[in-house]
């Protein structure tokens, strides 16, 4: 029988006695298969990112278009389009009488964008909330990451780390572009109203990363000009300056000036790449930046960029625009020795790192369980030690799992995520030894309702996932994923099958602590895997 596929343009095939019969389409049949075909080849997006940080907060949505890439029988998309669809104006970031966030401001903030954009929650598909700089010392950091994942549309997650953040905002500002269209090594300072991120980039890739307590918010003023807000850097820098402040109070115009000269110093000497001492020592988030391969050029991102570039002259009742000033006096009377460009975004840079640098894609075949909860969100990985040789033991699988499954706080009615590494051949004796493990190890979890996902980075998923659900009869939902390797702390969040493309949306979230290094750690990804055609055979 002649397939579908190898009909000629613009005629159909159906069947009748059992001969394949070709008809002329008519046109509107003809745009509707030009169309089925278009969707099964192309996914559409919308994603937003939304950016909560000690000065300000704001979001963008965005637009991405992934293809299936054109090689026969591919089943990989890549992203081919990405387009900004709307911007939030600016909100200098909302705070309780005791220091807290206020949450319920932020959600009726993010609500009307919503509504502004003609965009309901329901249309967004993916995304992510960056909580930054002092915003995720806060008391309810939790609460407003859960309000915003639970509100703002599907598989909006929340992310925070210094590091994280310095990758977002370098990528969003477009320095990391600019470093491999220019073919210069670029740094990237993005100043915000409680921290300052540095990345370094070189050929297109960020290479190094440092965060510090600089910010142009870490002392904020009434109505009245007294302070109402002093954070812990302000007091080091105060001390640091031998000065003096008290909420409540209006400050000495002098005192000021030197607490803003001393954390201005400390930013310029980071920048610079000194040796970190005194002051700039204590205010360090991370390791300092590798100064073995050095910037040829700088741009800056942030609020504070907004006066450096001159595009902002207005306060708000902080310390931003002084900040910005002894910074950018030190670039134009060389201290610091570096060309400044202006990149393409500065005040919004990290929100469009988190709306349009959270999506990769690959294309591996997985095994999803018919009656799987999907979606899933902030499903807890473990990574069980384990050495796949040859001859794969389940008693030795299973004691692995076990031991992760000790080290990690997993609820018994979450789901969680098993990340496995495959090596060798994958025989079925080989998986099915290896499912026998899983299998044995989570037998006092077996009355437990919540599915089991695995992530392994071979491509093994469809067949091992089988193995469980049928063979095995593990008596629970199975969601396997191959081509994916993670890490033990990492979460996922696992979206509804999208039709007619059959792929299934995972955020993978990565905990990036401070201090730890760039290498290796993820940005939270958007993957897209096939799913299997149920009419196949193994």
């Amino acid at each position: 029988m002649l397939r579908a596929a190898e009909t000629v343009p613009g005629r159909g095939l159906h069947e009748g006695d059992g001969i394949a019969h070709l008809h002329e389409l008519t046109l509107d049949q003809r745009g509707k298969l030009t169309e089925h075909i278009w969707k099964i080849e192309n996914v559409e997006l919308t994603t937003v990112g939304i950016d909560i940080g000690s000065s300000t907060s704001h979001l963008m949505f965005a637009g991405v278009r992934l293809q299936r890439k054109t090689q026969s029988l591919s089943s990989q998309f890549v992203v081919v389009e990405r387009k900004v669809l709307w911007k939030s104006p600016i909100l200098l970031t909302p705070f309780l009488p005791d220091g807290t966030i206020d949450a319920a401001r932020l959600g009726a903030f993010v609500a009307a964008c919503h509504r502004d954009a003609g965009l309901a929650p329901g249309k967004v598909d993916t995304g992510a909330v960056i909580l930054t700089g002092e915003a995720i010392k806060r008391s309810n950091a939790r609460a407003i990451a859960d309000l915003f994942a639970a509100d703002s549309g599907r598989f909006v997650c929340a992310s925070a780390g210094h590091h994280l953040e310095c990758v977002l905002a370098a990528n969003g500002s477009g320095t990391v572009a600019m470093s491999r269209d220019s073919g210069r090594a670029m740094l990237n300072v993005d100043i915000g109203g409680g921290t300052t991120k540095l990345a370094l980039a070189v050929g297109g890739q960020v290479v190094s990363t440092c965060a510090f307590a600089v910010g142009g918010r870490l002392i904020a003023f009434d109505a009245e000009g007294r302070i109402a807000r002093i954070d812990d850097s302000a007091h080091l820098a105060a001390q640091a300056a031998g000065v003096k402040l008290t909420l409540g109070e209006k400050p000495d115009a002098g005192a000021l000036e030197k607490v803003v000269d001393a954390l201005a110093q400390a930013a310029i000497s980071l920048i610079r790449g000194e040796p970190p001492a005194g002051l700039a020592q204590r205010l360090l988030l991370t390791t300092p930046l590798d100064t073995s391969r050095k910037p040829q050029g700088m741009t800056f991102s942030g609020g504070v960029a907004e006066y450096i570039y001159g595009r902002e002259t207005r306060d708000y009742g902080d310390i931003a625009r002084a900040l910005a000033s002894r910074i950018g006096h030190a670039c134009t009377a060389g201290r610091i020795a570096l060309p400044v460009s202006e990149p393409p975004e500065r005040i919004r840079a990290t929100v469009i790192g988190a709306s349009q640098f959270t999506v990769q894609v690959s294309g591996k075949t997985i095994h999803v369980s018919e009656g799987a909860p999907l979606p899933l969100r902030n499903v807890p990985v473990i990574a069980p030690e384990l050495v796949l040789e040859e001859d794969i033991s389940p008693a030795r699988v299973a004691q692995a799992i076990q031991e992760a499954l000790q080290r990690a706080p997993v609820d018994e009615d979450h789901p969680l995520a098993l990340s496995l590494r495959w090596r060798g051949e994958p025989h079925y004796r080989r998986l099915r030894a290896l499912a026998e493990g899983i299998a044995l190890a989570l037998v006092p979890r077996g009355q437990v309702h919540a599915p089991l996902v695995l992530m392994i980075d071979g491509d093994v998923g469809r067949t091992l996932g089988h193995i469980l659900e049928h063979d095995l009869a593990l008596g629970r939902e199975v969601v396997c994923i191959d081509g994916i390797q993670l890490r033990e702390f990492d979460f996922v969040d696992i979206g509804a099958v999208i039709r007619p493309a059959d792929v299934v949306p995972i955020v993978i979230k990565s905990l990036l602590f401070p201090g730890a290094p760039l290498a290796g750690a993820k940005l939270p990804a958007v993957l897209y895997r096939p799913l299997p055609d149920a009419r196949k055979t193994e």
